[in-house]
C-alpha cells in the first residue's frame, strides 16, 4: 500500500502544471546553469594577479570582468557603468556562437604581457581598463571593433573592423588601418568557419613580443560556396549569406602575413602540399596544405602548424617575420587523422616535454603552461575523468587532483587556479607555490533536481555508461520505460563524473517515471587513439551498435528497465543517432525525439566530415551509409524532429530534406522549426519547453 501512494504521488506529481519555477524553466533561466561561471582565467607572469570573466549571479546575463588579487576577488568592470549596450557587430555573434557563448556583456578579453591592462570589445565599442582600479576608459575605433588584442608592452591595440586589421595607441591617438581586404570576401584577423567550428582556432592574430609586428591570418572565402539562412517569421529581412564549406566542396583559401605597426608587409611563403613520399596513402589522399591549425609567435619567432586537406600530414613551421620564408621544424602523420593536443606546439617549442614523464596509459588531453622547468598538463587514466598533472624534468609526474571529476587549471608564476567539477560540486582554487591562497567563488545555481548517476562499465567494450533512476523508484516495484540520451560523437563526451548540466536534465526525466541511460561508445574521447578512429569510414554502425549492447548490459543487470518500451532523444551528433536508431533498428528503439540532427552528411563541413568519412566523390558509399535521407522510407517508429532555423553550423536543410524524404515515403513524423534559433537554443521559452514537449512526446509514443 505505501510503494502504490509514493508511486501514485509521484505520478500526480509529474502531471501537475508548470509552476513558477520547475526545473525546465530554471535550466532556461540560467542558461544550462552556466552563469555565474567563472571562466577564461588568465594568470600574471609573477602569479600576483588572476583575471576571469564572470556573470553577477545565476540568473544574470551579463559578465563582468574580475580581478583575484590578495587572496580577494573583486569586480574591475561591470559592463552596466558603460552606457546603454548597443548592437553586437555581425562578427562577434559569429564568434560567440562558434565558442558556443550564451551570454552577454563582456564575454572575452585580451591583456598586456605583464596582465596589467585588459582590453574589450562591448557592443563593438573598444575599452581599455587597468588592473590598478582606474577606470575604464573608451578608445576611438574606425568601426565596430570586434577581437581587440593588446600589444605585449600595453602600448598598442589591434582590432578588426569591416574585415580590415587596424591598431590604436592605448592613449586613444594613432588609429591606422594596417591591413585592408582586397576584395569582399577577403578579412584579416577574422577565422573562417571551419577553422573556428572543426579545427577549434579561435584566434586570427598575435603579436610579436616586442611589440612592433604581428602575424595575421589572411581568408578568401571567395572560392567557398554561398549558402543562403533565411528567417521565415520575417519575411522583410533578407537572407544571411553564408559561406560554408560542405564536404567535397572548396575550403577558404587561408594563408599568413607579417605585418609591422609601421604597415610594413610580408606574406608568409607556406608550403603547398607534403612531401609524396611521406604522406600516407588511402583510398582518398589529398596532399594540399588546406588547414591552418595554430599560428603563434613567440621568443624565437613566428610559428605555425599546417595540415593537408586529407588530415593525414602536418608540418609544423617556423617563420621569418623578415622574408617571410618558413622552415620545417617538425612532420606529423597518421593513417588515419590528425588530432592536436591544446597547448602542445607551444610547449614543444619552450622544450617542455612531459611525454616522458606520463605513466603507461592516460591520455593527455591538454598542455597548460609551464612555470620554470614544471609543465601542467591534464590527462585521464580513467576515461570518465580528467586530472591535473605537473611534469618536471628529472622528477617525473605527480597527479595533482584526486577527487574523481573533470579538473584543469590556470598558470602562471607559482600560482595555479585550478577549475575542479566534481559530481556534487564545482569550485575554483587559488594554489600560490602549492599553498590554498583563496578560492574565486562559482555562483551558478543548483538544479532543482539532484543528480544520482550510476556510472558503469557494461559489456565487453567496458562501455562507460551513466544510468540514472526515479529517487522514487523501488527496486522490483515497477518496470521503467527507458529514454536513451547520448551525444555519441566525436570530441565530446557525456559519461564524466561532473555535476554537467546533462546530468540535471537526465535526472529530471527519471523523475517523470523513466530510466535514462548515456553511453559514451566508441569514436568518444578519453580512450586512445584506437577507440577514437574505430569509425573511420563508419560513423553510424559501431555507434549505434554501443547504444545496443549498453542498453542490453544495463537491462541485464537492472531487470526494471522495460526493452519493450525504449525511447531516445539527443541534440546534433546526439540527434542524428536518434533518428538513425529508429530508422535502423526499430527492434530495439521505439520513439526518438531528433533535435538539429545532421541527416545528410555532404552538407556538413569539409574539415569535419571529411575527417571521418573521406571525400564524398570518392567514397560516396561512406556517406549513403551514414546519411538518414536515403533511408528514410525505412521508419516505423514515431520520430519528432526539431531544428533551430538560424542553425548556421548544421543548417535547416538537414531538417527539411529528411522531412521531405520522411513525406515522399509516406512516413508520418512531426516537425518543430524553432523561429531565430541557432544551433544553440538557450532561450527562455525556447529551451524550458522544448524539455517539456520532449517529455509530452516520450510518454505518449511509449505509453508511460
Amino acid at each position: 500500500m505505501e510503494e502504490n501512494t509514493r508511486k501514485k504521488t509521484a505520478r500526480e506529481k509529474a502531471a501537475r502544471p508548470r509552476t513558477a519555477e520547475d526545473f525546465p524553466l530554471q535550466f532556461a533561466r540560467t542558461r544550462r546553469f552556466s552563469l555565474g561561471v567563472p571562466k577564461n582565467f588568465t594568470v600574471s607572469p609573477d602569479g600576483e594577479r588572476v583575471l576571469f570573466v564572470r556573470t553577477a549571479d545565476g540568473r544574470s546575463p551579463l559578465g563582468s570582468l574580475w580581478l583575484f588579487e590578495d587572496g580577494e576577488e573583486r569586480v574591475l568592470v561591470d559592463p552596466r557603468g558603460l552606457g546603454e549596450p548597443g548592437e553586437v557587430p555581425r562578427a562577434e555573434l559569429v564568434r560567440r556562437e562558434r565558442a558556443r557563448e550564451s551570454g552577454g556583456g563582456i564575454v572575452s578579453y585580451a591583456t598586456d604581457a605583464a596582465v596589467r591592462t585588459v582590453v574589450f570589445a562591448l557592443s563593438g565599442a573598444l575599452w581599455l581598463a587597468g588592473t590598478d582600479g582606474s577606470a575604464p576608459r573608451p578608445l576611438p575605433t574606425a568601426g565596430p571593433a570586434v577581437d581587440p588584442r593588446l600589444s605585449p608592452d600595453g602600448t598598442l591595440v589591434s582590432y578588426v573592423t569591416g574585415r580590415a586589421l587596424h591598431v590604436v595607441r592605448t592613449d586613444g591617438t594613432g588609429d591606422r588601418r594596417l591591413l585592408a581586404p582586397e576584395g569582399p570576401e577577403i578579412s584579416y584577423g577574422l577565422t573562417d568557419h571551419v577553422s573556428a567550428e572543426s579545427i577549434g582556432r579561435a584566434r586570427s592574430s598575435w603579436w610579436s613580443p616586442d611589440g612592433s609586428a604581428l602575424l595575421v591570418v589572411r581568408v578568401d572565402e571567395s572560392p567557398v560556396r554561398h549558402w543562403y539562412l533565411s528567417d521565415p517569421s520575417h519575411p522583410d529581412k533578407a537572407p544571411r549569406v553564408l559561406a560554408y564549406p560542405a564536404a567535397g566542396t572548396a575550403n577558404a583559401v587561408v594563408s599568413l602575413v607579417v605585418v609591422r605597426v609601421d604597415g610594413e608587409r610580408v606574406a608568409v611563403r607556406l608550403p603547398r602540399s607534403a612531401d609524396p613520399a611521406t604522406h600516407p596513402s588511402g583510398t582518398w589522399t589529398d596532399p594540399a596544405f588546406e588547414y591552418l591549425v595554430e599560428g603563434g609567435w613567440d621568443a624565437a619567432g613566428p610559428y605555425a602548424t599546417v595540415q593537408t586537406r586529407d588530415q593525414r600530414t602536418a608540418y609544423d613551421l617556423a617563420v621569418d617575420p623578415v622574408s617571410g620564408a618558413t622552415e620545417v621544424t617538425g612532420r606529423h602523420h597518421d593513417d588515419h587523422w590528425l588530432e592536436f593536443t591544446p597547448g602542445a606546439t607551444a610547449s614543444t617549442r619552450s622544450g617542455a616535454c612531459p611525454g616522458d614523464g606520463l605513466p603507461s596509459g592516460p591520455e593527455v588531453r591538454a598542455i597548460l603552461g609551464s612555470a620554470g622547468d614544471t609543465v601542467y598538463f591534464t590527462a585521464s587514466d580513467e576515461p570518465t575523468e580528467t586530472h591535473v598533472w605537473a611534469y618536471t624534468p628529472g622528477s617525473g609526474r605527480t597527479r595533482l587532483t584526486q577527487e574523481p571529476g573533470v579538473h584543469t587549471a590556470a598558470v602562471g608564476g607559482g600560482t595555479l587556479v585550478l577549475d575542479s567539477r566534481t559530481p556534487h560540486d564545482h569550485t575554483v582554487t587559488v594554489l600560490r607555490d602549492g599553498r590554498p591562497a583563496g578560492r574565486i567563488g562559482v555562483l551558478s545555481e543548483r538544479p532543482l533536481v539532484t543528480p544520482a548517476p550510476l556510472f558503469l562499465s557494461l559489456g565487453e567494450r567496458e562501455l562507460r555508461t551513466a544510468l540514472y533512476l526515479p529517487s522514487w523508484h523501488r527496486e522490483g516495484a515497477a518496470r521503467l520505460p527507458v529514454v536513451v540520451h547520448s551525444y555519441g560523437g566525436p570530441g565530446l563526451q557525456t559519461v564524466v563524473r561532473t555535476g554537467a548540466w546533462h546530468h540535471a536534465v537526465n535526472q529530471w526525466f527519471a523523475e517523470q517515471g523513466f530510466a535514462v541511460l548515456s553511453v559514451d561508445g566508441r569514436g568518444t574521447p578519453g580512450r586512445g587513439e584506437a577507440w577514437r578512429t574505430s569509425i573511420h569510414g563508419d560513423q553510424l554502425t559501431p555507434v549505434l551498435e554501443d547504444q545496443i549492447d549498453a542498453l542490453r548490459a544495463a537491462a541485464e543487470r537492472f531487470p526494471d528497465l522495460d526493452t519493450g518500451r525504449v525511447g531516445i532523444r539527443g541534440w546534433s551528433f546526439g540527434g542524428y543517432l536518434a533518428a538513425a536508431a529508429v530508422l535502423h533498428r526499430p527492434d530495439v528503439f521505439h520513439a526518438a525525439v531528433a533535435g538539429a540532427a545532421p541527416t545528410d552528411l555532404a552538407l556538413y563541413d569539409t574539415h569535419w566530415k571529411e575527417r571521418y568519412l573521406g571525400h564524398p566523390d570518392v567514397q560516396p558509399e561512406n556517406y549513403e551509409r551514414c546519411s538518414l535521407v536515403a533511408h528514410a522510407h525505412k521508419l516505423t517508429r514515431p520520430l519528432k524532429l526539431v531544428h533551430g532555423m538560424a542553425d548556421d553550423n548544421v543548417v535547416p536543410a538537414h531538417m527539411l530534406r529528411f522531412s521531405q524524404a520522411l513525406l515522399a515515403a509516406g512516413r508520418p513524423h512531426s516537425v518543430l522549426p524553432l523561429a531565430g534559433q541557432s544551433h544553440m537554443v538557450t532561450a527562455e521559452g525556447v529551451a524550458d519547453t522544448l524539455l517539456w514537449l520532449d517529455l509530452a512526446f516520450l510518454k505518449n509514443s511509449l505509453g508511460a
